[in-house]
């Protein structure tokens, strides 16, 4: 099993002031009452049918009974869970946390457990007194078997057999780098060929971008997070670097442009996707350059949400330096080849952070919706130099999730022998070394674009 990202509910606080308590409640957006509390007001008579109130004394009855509510909510929550140890939970019965969840989402260490002080610290305390039974004391391994499999109830729910073994599980995107980073590469001249799985890279993309390396001793590299140990492959130390906004971003790009009016409807009269339309009309105008070199004069930072990974800033914005006043469906191909390159110049820019670090990455494993943009995989192959890997399967993540479960059916010793055995490569896209010069150039103008942001923003600090 493997979480996908939830809206989660949003939680009002009303508060009513009346003239003997004050009362509040915790209300959803859809309007029911969840937790309630209420506080008295003192009244005083200072004669006979005279009474007087304390604007103090109200306040502290509005403070008292907020703080009420919250412990009221606090007390009757049973366990507090992450998406893939609910479902697990749903699914067995059994209140065992991944560790995936617990290390990468909480403070949870492999070694060590849970830290008594930073609960403390943070007026958690109960958390501790109760041995963490809320938040979990019994933490397995990815791919481990959770209890006893699924139970009655679980199993006629999904229609599946009682007892089926149910997996530890992943977060989705570590589930898409389980899926893709252990395939058999033997044939296919790569240079990850006969090295150890450190040699690799595996990039989920979405609609946000993970990029995940793995290490047999911990590094720690600057804006990516992590080491983890055995966050994902058992074992191995995970760093994940991330861009917050990627197929959002091209996304967003290619539909707020004037001329995506005409782009839609040449797309709907061809049979194509709006994306396949954009490709080959950029083969159109590029005539007899590489389709690439396009952008020589127009240059997109990508951090529209932010920067996530490797310069943890969600102040920075992004940037595109080359408009013309031309608005037809040319310009925007060439804005949405900008931004796809700019998103590599991340990828690039992560990469090398993560090689300065000390890791020796040599090939990149790509899965996810933006895999199956082939504009998209050669920029990332030309951009960072390194052969790019395909999964014969584009559903990584099912693929990852079905290895877990491969796991703990007992049929594979290790997740490392079940990725061998089921991970399959469909294609590689290796780089066009030719171009190296124009991307480093591109490279170079890419990093001036955050130097020169950074610099706007100390000026008009400055004024």
């Amino acid at each position: 099993m493997h979480s996908k990202k939830q809206t989660p509910i949003k939680y009002y606080v009303g508060i009513d002031v009346g003239s003997a308590s004050v009362r509040a409640a915790l209300v959803d957006e859809f309007g029911t009452v969840v937790a309630h509390a209420d506080q008295p007001i003192h009244i005083w008579e200072p004669q006979p049918d005279h009474y007087e109130q304390s604007s103090a004394d109200i306040w502290a009855a509005c403070c008292s009974v907020t703080k009420n509510l919250q412990e009221s909510c606090w007390e009757k929550a049973g366990y507090f869970f992450d998406l893939p140890d609910f479902l697990s939970w749903k699914a067995t019965g059994v209140t065992a946390r991944s560790l995936c969840t617990v290390v990468c989402k909480w403070t949870y260490t492999s070694d060590g457990g849970w830290d008594d002080s930073f609960w403390k610290m943070i007026g958690l305390e109960d958390l501790v007194k109760d041995k963490y039974e809320k938040i979990g004391n019994h933490v397995l391994s990815p791919g481990e078997s959770v209890g006893k499999g699924l139970t009655p109830e679980a199993a006629k729910d999904l229609g599946l057999p009682e007892g089926i073994a149910v997996a530890a599980s992943l977060i989705d995107a570590h589930a898409g780098g389980l899926g893709v980073i252990g395939a058999d590469v033997k044939g296919h001249n790569l240079p990850c060929e006969n090295q150890p799985i450190t040699s690799r890279l595996a990039m989920i993309c979405g609609t946000s971008s993970c990029h995940m390396g793995v290490s047999e001793t911990p590094i720690f590299v600057p804006g990516v997070w992590g080491p983890y140990f055995s966050a994902m492959v058992p074992g191995l130390w995970l760093n994940e670097g991330g861009q917050s906004a990627t197929g959002k971003l091209i996304d967003h790009v290619v539909r707020g442009h004037v001329a995506f009016p005409e782009l839609q409807s040449k797309a709907a009269a061809s049979a194509h996707s709006i994306y396949t339309y954009l490709n080959s009309h950029l083969d159109l105008i590029k005539k007899s350059l590489p389709v690439g070199f396009l952008t020589v004069d127009l240059h997109v930072w990508p951090d529209f949400h932010g920067n996530r990974s490797p310069l943890t800033d969600l102040t920075l914005k992004g940037m595109v330096v080359g408009l013309t006043l031309s608005q037809g469906l040319d310009e925007l191909a060439l804005i949405y080849l900008a931004t796809i390159q700019a998103v590599a110049l991340g990828t690039r820019h992560i990469l090398e952070t993560m090689q300065a670090a000390g890791h020796r990455v040599n090939t990149l494993f790509l899965c996810g919706g933006l895999s199956k943009n082939p504009l998209f995989v050669q920029m990332h192959a030309d951009i960072t130099g390194k052969p790019v890997v395909l999964s014969k399967e584009v559903e990584s993540v099912l693929v990852g999730a079905a290895i877990l479960g491969a796991c703990a059916s007992g049929d594979f010793a290790s997740i490392q022998e079940a990725m061998a055995k089921m991970g399959k490569i469909g294609r590689v896209v290796q780089p066009n070394h030719e171009h190296k010069r124009f991307y480093d150039k591109k490279y170079e103008v890419f990093l001036k674009l955050v130097e020169h942001q950074r610099e706007y923003r100390s000026i008009m600090n400055s004024f």
